[in-house]
């Protein structure tokens, strides 16, 4: 029984998550977008994650710099310091930490406003209006979700490897040029470009759990809150999972470029 509601209910969140990106790009088309609403949700988003990537993003560099400063030193490879850590930064860290702040913060935000409105029987009420939930309330969610992703991407990769540079330069005497010089050998565009489209579909993974659970939330307060919690875990799991996915398809495809 457990088995087959899970098999439904993962079948629920692919028909809402093939069904809601067709119905954005059809109301974009139309003129019908609620594009307010998305706006609204977009700066929500950012300003209950924009604070704590900065203050994720600022540790993290520097863990960074003190793992591969220590090695790149006992390697007699200091110079590669900007390298190795710009790359993982670029590759895994800023994506990752996107889908935790998403995953966390806006999937919970998402979850428990759609979640309130369900138990309130808001949605049966849009229902029998004839107004469709997911056009009004899961769409805007959507793109608003996958607007802000690859921004918190870019905003933690600026911060982690300021933060990772001053470290390397003023507490492990790297040389500032061979540091940038390094950097910019090994990362490429490529990296950039995979890290904005890992972002949007972690983005777009969590928002599309966090409205199914939402939209499905029985129960009261309680029921609303055990859909808010349901959602965060599985919203960054997903994340990892697809995170695992896309890394060995591009180490596949797009091996690092040794120069």
């Amino acid at each position: 029984m457990a088995m087959a509601q899970s098999v439904q209910g993962f079948g629920r969140t692919v028909r809402l998550g093939a069904r809601t990106p067709v119905i954005a790009v059809s109301d974009l088309v139309s003129g019908r977008f609620p594009f307010r609403e998305a706006v609204t949700q977009a700066w929500f988003l950012l300003s209950i994650t924009v604070l704590p990537a900065l203050l994720m993003a600022i540790p993290f560099g520097v863990i960074v710099a003190v793992q591969i400063g220590g090695l790149t030193s006992n390697l007699g490879a200091t110079s590669m310091a900007g390298a190795v850590g710009g790359m993982g930064v670029i590759q895994q860290g800023a994506p990752m930490a996107a889908a935790l702040l998403l995953g966390g913060a806006g999937a919970s935000a998402i979850t428990a406003d759609l979640g309130a409105r369900t138990v309130r029987e808001e949605i049966d009420a849009m229902r029998t209006l004839g107004i469709d939930p997911t056009r009004r309330l899961v769409a805007p969610r959507m793109v608003a979700m996958v607007l802000v992703a690859p921004v918190l991407s870019v905003l933690i990769i600026v911060i982690a490897v300021i933060a990772s540079f001053v470290v390397a330069v003023v507490g492990q005497g790297v040389v500032a040029g061979s540091y940038w010089q390094s950097f910019g050998a090994y990362a490429s565009t490529t990296d950039l470009w995979i890290c904005l489209l890992k972002s949007v579909i972690f983005g777009f993974v969590v928002v599309v759990i966090a409205s199914r659970r939402g939209l499905e939330a029985a129960g009261g307060a309680r029921g609303v809150a055990d859909a808010v919690n349901a959602a965060v875990v599985l919203g960054i799991v997903a994340s990892m999972v697809i995170n695992v996915i896309i890394t060995q398809v591009t180490a596949l495809f797009i091996p690092i470029q040794v120069i």
